[in-house]
């Protein structure tokens, strides 16, 4: 089955809804307000069966010029358009926006329908036709066939619906691969299921039971039910009119502009990057920092706009440009966008989305625009690179899906080259990193470790750690051990005990350390069961107390020193030796106390529980009660 949502678009009172009625046998004018006054005013929808079986979903949207915001959000994901002129009046304000909007959006496909042919006689009626041929020359609609009908007589009925049977057919539908994109254009309640949205589902795939993220606000969501055409689905595909029962989730807490989308795949921001043009049919100039309406999918938001290469656009001129917004919005690179004067509200031009979240661009900077021309017209494999090499940062390939506009399979494709380039190192944990930045980060952490190994030759290395969160702040720790692993497997530097240190690097002590260690080795040695403290060694040493530290410290990475408990160290020497008189003693007794202990150590209590409690530790002895056994 066909997945296609077909849009009408034109003027107030030229018969859009009688046509859609016409077509569909459904009144889309549902408020009592609509049908009181004769117009739309809230967008309205139908299920449209085609003369071949197939069948598509029909948007009905407003025609007065006080709701174009309405047409609006339902112009955003329409896949081709019926577009409505009266015949007896042909060619209004709202038949000019209408048809600007189709264009800005890029929409290519279309049939325009002359209605209310019963109202004209055939020479009036071949007058207005060579009025709108002559109209619609150099528009997107220019070949689009044209069909006269009557709505209440039914003539022409039958030939419309063939010529859009044509057309649908040559429509490519949505992609059902992908992240999920589901814009909201209606909420509401109903009674015994709760909170409902309805939209056009632009993207993706979403199924019953899923959760999705409700955006702006990111807040999590589940699919209770769904429903396509009024019927209950499990599934809903791109292309498709769906309602979407959400569970937990009240209707106070969701407006029209919302979105919902596969969870952590897009994220909001107040600045996107554009290539924006202004209307030909724009009777004003666009300058720096004009105030503006934006409207992309069901969303409005003010913004400010930042011409990046001039300071004042003309009509028919295209510029880079940033839209600074006074909310954040949530789109897609390539998304086609449409924006309104702030005051008088009129259509005045649109574009597509260079960079959804951008950050603040100075103006009139060579490097800013050349990176926006990459980020426009360059291929994937250098619109990945160029996203790669601009931050410091790993990138998942649905991080590159999101920045980059694309189905993350092509990234994926992209990537294997990128890695065969060596342009892109795998960090073996789904993330990705561009060589350039890489390399950038072995020089600065490589400098970081030559200053520390000489300002501190006694240390094993740099607490890991601590080199993140000081120079590397913007990593997170998983992404930095990645990175850490990755340089380390190319022999750049060494981890160890979650210290780096550049590779082949062993802590050395100087002449002046050495004479320090043999002094306390001497010490440690000479009472092996009654250590002297670090206070007394320190007093030995006249050694200020700095150094003394980075000498114990030394001694205890090399294991020369062990600390036992509190400030009681002993030599590696005493604890071997501890042991064989414990293995002496096992081989004539199977127990061993306390006081025992103490007089074969020739020690004191202070001394003999910690060293017990070592052999506990390291498995050499096993206490039970008062007494130890061999382990």
């Amino acid at each position: 089955m066909k997945r296609l949502i077909i849009g009408t678009a034109g003027h107030i009172d030229h018969g859009k809804t009688t046509l859609v009625r016409a077509l569909t046998g459904v009144n889309t004018d549902r408020l009592k307000e609509e049908k009181q006054r004769g117009i739309s005013i809230e967008l309205g929808f139908a299920p449209f069966m085609l003369p071949s079986g197939h069948k598509a979903a029909i948007v009905d949207v407003p025609g007065h010029e006080r709701f174009i915001r309405h047409m609006l959000a339902g112009a955003f994901g329409i896949d081709m358009v019926v577009f409505v002129i009266a015949a007896d009046e042909g060619i209004m304000p709202q038949t000019r926006e209408h048809l600007d909007i189709i264009e800005l959006l890029g929409v290519k496909q279309g049939v325009v329908a002359i209605t209310k042919k019963d109202l004209v006689d055939e020479e009036w009626l071949m007058l207005m036709e060579e009025e709108i041929k002559e109209y619609l020359a150099g528009t997107a609609l220019k070949n689009s066939p044209m069909i006269a009908v009557s709505a209440v007589s039914g003539e022409g009925i039958k030939q419309l619906l063939e010529e859009i049977e044509k057309i649908a057919a040559q429509v490519e539908e949505k992609p059902v691969l992908g992240q999920a994109r589901l814009p909201i254009d209606r909420v509401f309640t109903i009674a015994g299921f709760g909170t409902v949205v309805t939209g056009t589902l632009w993207s993706g795939q979403i199924k019953t039971g899923e959760s999705l993220e409700l955006m702006p606000v990111q807040r999590p969501v589940k699919i209770r039910s769904l429903q396509v055409h009024g019927a209950r689905v499990t599934e809903a595909l791109a292309g498709q009119r769906v309602a979407v029962n959400l569970q937990g989730i009240e209707v106070a807490e969701i407006k029209r502009g919302y979105l919902l989308s596969t969870p952590d795949y897009l994220h909001p921001s107040y600045r996107v990057d554009t290539r924006l043009r202004l209307l030909s049919s724009s009777k004003r100039t666009l300058k720096n920092w004009n105030r503006i309406r934006f409207h992309l999918g069901t969303e409005e938001a003010l913004g400010r706009v930042v011409l990046l290469d001039r300071d004042e656009l003309q009509p028919g001129q295209e510029s880079y440009a940033q839209i600074v917004m006074e909310k954040p919005v949530v789109c897609q690179k390539g998304d086609p966008f449409v924006i309104r004067y702030y005051s008088p509200v009129t259509t005045i031009g649109g574009g597509n989305i260079i960079d959804p979240n951008a950050p603040k661009q100075k103006r009139f900077r060579e490097e800013v625009l050349e990176q926006l021309v990459m980020k426009e017209e360059g291929s994937l494999y250098d619109l990945i690179l160029q996203e790669m090499e601009a931050a410091e940062a790993t990138f998942t390939s649905s991080d590159l899906a999101r920045k980059t506009g694309h189905e993350e399979e092509h990234i994926k494709e992209e990537l294997e080259q990128l890695l065969l380039d060596e342009k892109v190192g795998d960090l073996k944990n789904g993330e990705y990193m561009s060589t350039r930045s890489l390399e950038k980060i072995n020089d600065e952490i490589g400098n970081r470790l030559q200053e520390y190994h000489r300002q501190y030759p006694l240390r094993g290395g740099y607490p890991r750690e601590e080199m993140r969160s000081r120079f590397f702040k913007s990593i997170n720790t998983r992404s930095f051990n990645a990175i850490i692993k990755y340089l380390e497997d190319r022999g750049s530097i060494n981890s160890r005990n979650n210290q780096l240190r550049l590779a082949g690097y062993s802590p050395e002590p100087g002449v002046k350390e050495k004479r320090a260690i043999e002094k306390i080795q001497e010490m440690m040695d000479k009472e092996l069961f009654t250590p002297p403290s670090l206070e007394e060694l320190e007093q030995q040493l006249e050694l200020n107390g700095e150094d003394f530290i980075e000498i114990i410290s030394y001694l205890l990475n090399q294991g020369l020193l062990i600390k036992l408990s509190g400030d009681i160290y002993f030599s590696t020497q005493a604890l071997e030796e501890g042991k064989k008189i414990l293995e002496e003693h096992f081989g004539r007794e199977k127990e061993l106390s306390l006081a025992t202990a103490r007089d074969l150590f020739n020690t004191s209590r202070r001394y003999t529980l910690p060293l017990l409690e070592h052999y506990d530790k390291t498995r050499f002895t096993r206490r039970i009660g008062d007494i130890r056994v061999k382990a």
